[in-house]
């Protein structure tokens, strides 16, 4: 896949193209679907597929700050998006000139001019242009104007419920992750920079633990969890602990993972975490004997977790480091 970030990048590269469009947060089963119909499409016939996105998420920029956590950030939605199978994707600048833009003036400048859009595939409740004026209806009367075709992919329901971004962020946030894998087709997962601790799970506890430096946005519930870990391209089981440590007096939120069976120098190295299930809520012990005692438990249980078949890990291109981008 290659990736654009401006019109002026792909100018006269495209013949004809097969597009969808949208912000896709979390790139989950439905996003999934409208991708894979697009390049299902466009192969049929003989057109680019493109997937078209934007950076930062309109809503940073519409709402300023008054934003939920989002799911992926830019760089795990590339990849993500890469998986299933676009030959282009289009990450726009999102700005407030954008915004302004009426949807006529969006399609005829980027769809028509830039990609030369013969069929477009949207989801089930998109909207473009200013104030979100642009629906389905409004594109089926461009694409007659300008000569291109638009479905519009029904939504896609898991347990009777439509699967969204927001379903997932409210489930990862309440704790609830082993319900979120049917929805994205993976675990949860958050990347982190290991970074020096309060030197206490080797010392104090006997449990050694890579602390994240947070990089991503949207963190399940503080708890324990039991995880899968990645670390230079190999795997290892292990359990988390999201929250500020209240045994020990702290205030700041953090991610400290133990992996089980492993023993290395990791600091300085980047890891990602899928959460697996939650095993408990975060509490503060009466002592170290206690805590130790709890956090063997948490050990076995995660052991036990990790061990089901329907607890196998999906990795999502572990050799991927970044698309090849068109400057």
């Amino acid at each position: 896949m290659i990736v654009a970030r401006t019109i002026q990048d792909i100018q006269g590269v495209i013949a004809g193209s097969c597009v969808t469009i949208g912000n896709f947060d979390g790139v989950h089963k439905g996003h999934q679907k409208l991708i894979a119909l697009a390049c299902e499409r466009a192969k049929a016939r003989d057109l680019t597929s493109v997937v078209v996105t934007f950076d930062p998420h309109p809503l940073r920029v519409l709402r300023n700050d008054r934003t939920p956590p989002f799911i992926t950030l830019t760089e795990q939605k590339l990849e993500l998006i890469s998986q299933y199978g676009p030959q282009v994707c289009l990450l726009l600048e999102f700005t407030m000139d954008m915004a302004r833009l009426s949807p006529e003036e969006f399609v005829k400048t980027y769809l028509v001019d830039g990609l030369k859009v013969k069929d477009m595939i949207i989801g089930y409740d998109y909207h473009l242009g200013k104030g979100r004026a642009g629906n389905f209806e409004t594109l089926c009367e461009l694409g007659g104007k300008y000569g291109f075709t638009v479905d519009r992919l029904d939504p896609v329901t898991i347990d009777n419920a439509i699967v969204s971004s927001t379903r997932i962020r409210d489930l990862v946030q309440a704790g609830h992750v082993w319900a979120v894998r049917p929805l994205l087709g993976r675990f949860y997962q958050v990347t982190g920079e290991v970074v020096h601790g309060m030197n206490r799970g080797g010392k104090l506890l006997g449990f050694p633990t890579a602390n994240l430096k947070l990089v991503d946005e949207l963190f399940p519930k503080p708890g324990v969890y039991a995880i899968w870990a990645e670390v230079d391209g190999a795997v290892y089981e292990g359990v988390a602990n999201i929250g500020k440590n209240p045994t020990f007096g702290n205030d700041v939120l953090s991610v400290e993972a133990h992996l089980l069976d492993f023993s290395g120098d990791i600091y300085g190295d980047v890891i990602r975490v899928h959460f697996v299930q939650r095993i408990r809520d975060e509490k503060k012990f009466n002592g170290l004997d206690e805590l130790k005692d709890r956090i063997a438990k948490d050990v076995e249980l995660g052991r036990r977790i990790l061990a089901q078949p329907e607890a196998a890990i999906k990795l999502t291109h572990p050799d991927f480091h970044r698309c090849p981008e068109v400057r």
